[in-house]
């Protein structure tokens, strides 16, 4: 059985062994070994766990074990439809993906790519995966469409680990963010205070918690102004809202909250809120709307959160520990739309500088006497 390597990151690593590819130069043109034959390119398959522990080191061997084993039973075995090995995929993964993943993914097999789901998948070529793309691509984002490709890639990579695709996606989309301004969030502030919406406003806002984890936050995780966020309210594909542990390594994390924020939740036993995400979403539209507030979304408060933090010099590790994020892809994404208020402040910071610059006597033309 492979061994799992520890990575600088902490992480645990475990290649396998999953096929060769031809070698070819810059021009196509295949290159040849001592022997007159063309070389091949040993190509292994990278099961990787965040957890440093040794659970981590298990679980690394254990995916790639479980791989090494499919990829025997596949070569003994009948091929199969696309949509019978999707539906296998999905099975497979139930009881460790998020009830919302395994949703998303019931609908793609339901709704997507349809001309893939009766071939078989060792008929499956490159061209019926772009043709596929391509009538995904007129009615759907550029963002949806990557996430079908990505479960396409992800169920061949399982079931024939031999293809490698070369599809052409459409281009992304830069994301348009609405992160509110200081005095937009005084005014909602104002808008909840009282009603059932204030503490998850301000959870949201100064934490940062998602809608989920503050619809799941039990007073028993809440020790002085410290938050231990380590459950999830999600919504199963029974239309139900269950609790599960948050969906990612990074998820689970300790938020201290200032004082105003802990004088909210005194006296509070059971669940901070009987509120649930689906409730959040509807009211908050509601307030902004009364309160002549610009509309952006429930999760735009964590955006908020960052940039503040962002602003204030705060280390990007420690934003990222702080609102459970894996990595600082989103950070950047939200830094790009920085706050407009303080955009405003460092504007007129860089410009009286630059024309302190300019008007200085040397600069100046002197007029003769």
């Amino acid at each position: 059985m492979a061994k799992a390597k520890k990575l600088p990151s902490g992480s645990w690593r475990c290649l396998v062994y999953s096929h060769s590819e031809p070698v070819t130069d810059d021009r196509g043109h295949p290159v040849l070994g001592k022997d007159g034959k063309q070389k091949q390119r040993r190509i292994y398959e990278s099961f990787t766990c965040d957890d440093p522990s040794s659970y981590g080191k298990r679980e690394a061997e254990r995916m790639a074990a479980e791989f090494a084993a499919s990829k025997e039973r596949r070569g003994k075995s009948p091929s199969i439809t696309f949509g019978d090995a999707l539906d296998a995929y999905i099975a497979s993964r139930e009881a460790i993906l998020s009830p919302r993943t395994i949703m998303d993914y019931k609908r793609i097999r339901r709704n997507e790519v349809q001309n893939l789901m009766p071939i078989k998948l060792n008929k499956i070529t490159q061209s019926d995966i772009q043709a596929a793309i391509n009538i995904e691509s007129v009615h759907h984002s550029p963002k949806s469409v990557r996430n079908t490709h990505g479960l396409i890639s992800a169920v061949l990579a399982q079931y024939r680990p031999d293809m490698r695709l070369t599809t052409a996606l459409p281009q992304k989309v830069a994301s348009k963010l609405y992160i509110p301004t200081d005095q937009e969030i005084q005014i909602l502030i104002s808008s909840v205070r009282g009603t059932a919406l204030e503490l998850p406003v301000l959870l949201a806002a100064f934490g940062p918690m998602r809608r989920g984890e503050i619809c799941a936050l039990d007073s028993s995780d809440i020790d002085g102004n410290q938050v231990h966020v380590c459950r999830n309210m999600v919504l199963t594909p029974a239309r139900e809202w269950t609790i599960k542990a948050p969906k990612s390594y990074a998820g689970d994390r300790y938020i201290e909250y200032p004082d105003f924020v802990a004088e909210k939740w005194k006296g509070i036993t059971g669940r901070i809120t009987e509120l649930n995400p689906n409730m959040i979403t509807e009211r908050f539209a509601t307030v902004l709307r009364r309160a002549g507030l610009p509309h952006f979304r429930f999760h735009d408060l964590r955006h908020y959160s960052a940039s503040i933090q962002h602003a204030l010099g705060i280390p990007d590790a420690y934003i990222m520990r702080r609102g459970g994020w894996k990595s600082d892809s989103t950070l950047k994404n939200v830094y790009r739309h920085a706050l407009s208020d303080q955009t405003v402040a460092m504007d007129a910071v860089a410009n009286a500088h630059f024309d302190g610059l300019y008007n200085t006597r040397c600069n100046t033309i002197q007029k003769n006497p």
